[in-house]
């Protein structure tokens, strides 16, 4: 099964680097508006490396790869945003694509390399590692109330987040819900998430263009035809993220992916689906606007595999899913130019999902830290914040929590060779 993975992943990395060294898909949404510049000659090749590597590395290895370590499985930047580099600095397709085989291969065996490593140390840290996903399921429920919020001001977020909270108390209070011989149980924050999402877009649809519609399909109608030519490649992709996903290979993002390596593969789904509302306005719109696709799409695509039965419906499914969105692209268009309100929620939602990620992932790895070390944890996630904003932030916030509980991990073994750490009992 292991080697299987290592194929899937290989595959996954290699179409990604390639597909971007074609300027088909990139996955970095900064590097999307880029891409034009380059494809239509105003841009050097060494100028889009450049520009890839600054946006990209960091993310890679602050904030992909620390994330990955504490649910044990890829988070899908860690992949998508390396392969974004080697395509910018590949000479030709081949090479893009053997070297993010490769990379995709490699990174799929590192990170168990890493996990039985974390397991022969003194002190194991891996199973406290974890604790620094637990309080994202639930605070993630809160960024509907959040973005509306943002959008719309704290009065009307007061009554989405109270609406939120009476619908995950009633859910609380009265699940499972008994169905005859079987019993229904309703998540209490999937539950409180929907209700805020129903507000939100409630409040959004409300806003209208005005009889003043522009046609940003018709404008960018070129663009447009070629990522639609270039269908069946991102088809095979969104393929091969929907294997990935399903045989929890990677996830989507952070809240999935430790809902995935809790065992709560429903609720999963339902977050991802959520969090792709965010990303359905922005990548829509830079896909139009460039010619240039998502080598995950709208991200409808996590959803999608994280509900299917095995790997094979998942890759159907992934493929129709990118396939839907390409064909689509034009009514999304005419959509989004009708009710600008839902083209301004998506920057919300994405405003708000990374707020509630940043604090939850911080409280997470002081969490993580305790669990670890009792008192010695609280104080070094906390120094490393603190020293972290004072440095400008070489670490993004969402990072620092992970990367601070990690380093709390290889300080209590430093400790424990020292002989100046006693295991807490637990």
């Amino acid at each position: 099964m292991l080697f299987g993975k290592i194929i899937v992943a290989a595959a996954m990395g290699g179409l990604a680097a390639a597909l971007a060294q074609k300027g088909i898909a990139v996955f970095h949404d900064g590097l999307r508006p880029v891409m034009p510049e380059f494809l239509e000659g105003r841009m050097k090749r060494r100028e889009l490396a450049l520009t890839s590597f600054a946006l990209s590395f960091g993310l890679v290895v602050g904030y992909g790869i620390p994330v990955s370590l504490t649910g044990a499985l890829l988070l899908i930047h860690s992949v998508f945003l390396a392969t974004d580099i080697i395509a910018a600095f590949s000479p030709s397709t081949p090479v893009a694509a053997a070297i993010g085989a490769l990379y995709g291969g490699g990174i799929a065996v590192g990170l168990q390399w890493i996990v039985n490593l974390i397991k022969m140390l003194p002190v194991n840290f891996l199973g406290a590692l974890g604790d620094v996903g637990t309080p994202i399921v639930v605070a993630f429920a809160v960024f509907p109330a959040l973005a509306v919020g943002y959008q719309y001001g704290a009065r009307k977020g007061i009554y989405t987040l109270l609406f939120s909270l009476l619908v995950r108390q009633l859910v609380v209070r009265f699940s499972p819900i008994p169905l005859g011989t079987a019993k229904l149980n309703i998540n209490p924050e999937g539950s409180a998430l929907v209700a805020g999402m129903v507000f939100l877009l409630m409040y959004a649809m409300r806003e209208k263009a005005g009889g003043h519609e522009v046609d940003t399909a018709s404008i960018f109608a070129n663009r447009v035809t070629r990522i639609k030519k270039n269908l069946p490649y991102l088809a095979v992709m969104g393929a091969l993220v929907g294997i990935a996903t399903q045989l929890h290979i990677v996830a989507g993002d952070p809240i999935s992916l430790n809902l995935v390596a809790k065992g709560n593969i429903t609720d999963a789904a339902i977050a991802a689906f959520a969090r792709a509302i965010g990303f359905i306005p922005l990548v829509g719109t830079t896909a139009i606007a460039t010619g240039v696709y998502g080598p995950v799409g709208m991200t409808l695509v996590f959803g999608a595999a994280l509900l299917s039965p095995n790997p094979v419906v998942a890759g159907i499914l992934g493929a129709a899913v990118i396939g839907a969105e390409v064909l689509f692209l034009d009514v999304l268009a005419r959509f989004m130019d009708r009710y600008p309100g839902i083209r301004r929620a998506g920057e919300h939602i994405r405003t708000a999902m990374t707020k509630v990620l940043e604090i939850a992932l911080l409280v997470g790895g002081m969490t993580a830290g305790n669990s670890m070390a009792p008192g010695l944890g609280f104080f070094l996630v906390a120094g490393v914040y603190i020293l972290n904003e004072i440095a400008g932030m070489p670490i993004t916030r969402m990072a620092v929590g992970p990367v601070a509980a990690i380093l709390v991990g290889v300080a209590i073994n430093i400790l424990k060779v020292l002989g100046l750490f006693i295991v807490p009992v637990k």
